[in-house]
């Protein structure tokens, strides 16, 4: 195959911090490399220094027969590298066509008046939306699609100026599985036109599906390249933090049945997103929602921590039934929620680490929901370095902007902030998204911990492997509704797709 970018001995300094040392790295035609490491392995480093975002401290990158000691955004673009972030970049108020051209309108001129070129854009966008699968015209509003469609348009604008190289930053992350097949078809199908693809993920089960090569970063340190189609999956974890990591079940010895931490009883929603829904969650266990991707989980959830307007049922936390209306009363009760979308919903973007962790406590203690009290900052500071401890959050201080943590951290944080607001109820939907191997593993010992300490635990995912490996109960949830809950010993995959898809 041919070779369209080589890095060499790349070295990265950050104030003295290095993020990348001497890095190799190669590119082919027509394959998917597969690029693995923790959060802050230097993965996303690399990928800037490629599309000329980062210049590096020393090294050479080599694109085709040409050799750089630093990229240009523009010298980056005109080889043809192209970069998707994790984090769609779409704009919902523009159309299809208006998004894959944004930065780079085409115009021509009328009159000596230069003008839109709208014909040009659309055949642009037709050719690429076509590549992509994406039937929609368009002058289609980005907003009125689906995630996985925009993740399509993410790809389309990527392909507008037939690129050589694309760069594949956690494109699974917000899809179910029926979205992944489509788009992995659509990774395929530029395989097969000679196009490199570096695909960063932390699903490890999608490495052998789709890549064809698979290399390590670990502390900013190439570890190695494997094949992706033979590679044990346990060998490439090793790789990664330096350890075997373990995936036995829980096996129920902690559980104790005749103590009920929570109890849901014939619970609905107003807007019948739930419908008659009823659990008992025992000391010690951690419960486990699976379902498919709309069936309903995440607004159960809502209803619970007053999100959502509840019409009927009731819930009991340790014995006290509750009367929640919104999730200021959930929050006093002592639910926690660690909602799906943590950069969204999960924390104050413009507030430092320990001021995350503190918040909860004053809203908590406060007569008003809209007055926070005397705040106290040396309570604050203290109570941020004692969670940063505790919880083994990576950062330079409690001090430092939450917004400059990896995904792992930011999430350890969110559940410090619940800890410090000493919850007895947690509910955590979908933890895990977007955080490396190794970080999952400490979310997971934090769940387990919890769960023995006595609190209530319920996780929902749309892991199957991962509710198997940490749930002690799985319910199975499908339009609204209950359909089953299996012991972990009873459990497999089969049996709970079978639950979820079944008329």
């Amino acid at each position: 195959m041919t070779r369209l970018v080589t890095v060499n001995n790349i070295v990265k300094k950050f104030a003295g911090t290095v993020a990348l040392q001497n890095v190799s790295f190669d590119i082919l035609a027509g394959e998917v490399h597969v690029l693995l490491g923790e959060n802050g392995a230097g993965k996303s480093t690399l990928m800037k220094i490629l599309s000329g975002i980062y210049a590096p401290t020393s090294g050479e990158i080599v694109l085709g027969d040409n050799a750089w000691n630093t990229l240009t955004p523009t010298q980056s673009r005109e080889f043809g590298i192209r970069l998707i972030y994790q984090e769609l970049s779409v704009i919902d108020y523009l159309s299809i066509e208006e998004n894959l051209f944004v930065g780079s309108i085409p115009t021509k001129k009328i009159l000596g008046i230069p003008v839109v070129d709208r014909s040009f854009m659309r055949n642009k966008a037709r050719k690429a939306l076509a590549r992509v699968g994406l039937n929609h015209p368009p002058q289609t509003l980005v907003g009125k699609l689906s995630i996985s469609e925009k993740q399509q348009v993410e790809i389309a604008k990527a392909l507008v100026d037939d690129p050589r190289v694309i760069i594949m930053d956690e494109p699974t992350s917000s899809l179910n599985d029926e979205e992944v097949a489509r788009l992995f078809a659509i990774i395929n199908d530029l395989r097969r036109s000679g196009m490199g693809i570096v695909y960063i993920s932390h699903k490890l089960k999608e490495i052998p599906v789709i890549g064809d090569r698979v290399s390590v970063l670990k502390d900013g340190c190439y570890v190695g390249t494997w094949d992706a189609k033979t590679t044990p999956v346990e060998t490439l974890v090793a790789r990664m933090v330096g350890r075997e990591l373990s995936h036995a079940r829980p096996d129920g010895l902690n559980v104790d049945k005749s103590v009920k931490v929570f109890a849901v009883d014939s619970l609905a929603s107003k807007d019948g997103k739930v419908n008659n829904v009823s659990f008992d969650l025992h000391r010690g266990e951690i419960l486990g929602f699976a379902g498919l991707m709309g069936a309903g989980r995440s607004e159960l959830m809502e209803t619970i921590f007053g999100v959502r307007a509840k019409r009927a049922g009731t819930l009991t936390l340790n014995g006290k039934p509750l009367n929640i209306k919104n999730p200021t009363d959930a929050i006093r009760a002592g639910i926690a929620f660690v909602t799906e979308d943590r950069r969204r919903t999960g924390f104050f973007h413009n507030f430092s680490v320990a001021e995350n962790i503190s918040i909860l406590p004053y809203v908590k203690s406060s007569c008003h929901v809209l007055s926070l009290g005397r705040l106290d900052y040396q309570a604050e500071k203290a109570l941020g370095e004692q969670y940063k401890k505790s919880l083994n959050i990576r950062c330079a201080s409690a001090k430092q902007s939450i917004t400059q943590l990896s995904g792992g951290n930011q999430q350890k944080a969110i559940i410090a902030k619940w800890l410090a607001a000493k919850s007895d109820l947690f509910i955590f939907d979908e933890p895990t998204r977007g955080i490396d191997i190794g970080a999952k593993a400490e979310i997971y010992a934090i769940l387990r911990q919890l769960a023995s300490a006595g609190r209530g635990i319920i996780m929902v995912s749309s892991e199957l492997p991962e509710l198997l490996s940490v749930c002690d109960r799985i319910v199975v949830y499908r339009h609204g509704q209950i359909v089953t809950c299996l012991d972990n010993k009873d459990a497999t995959e089969e049996k709970i797709m079978h639950a979820a898809t079944a008329c």
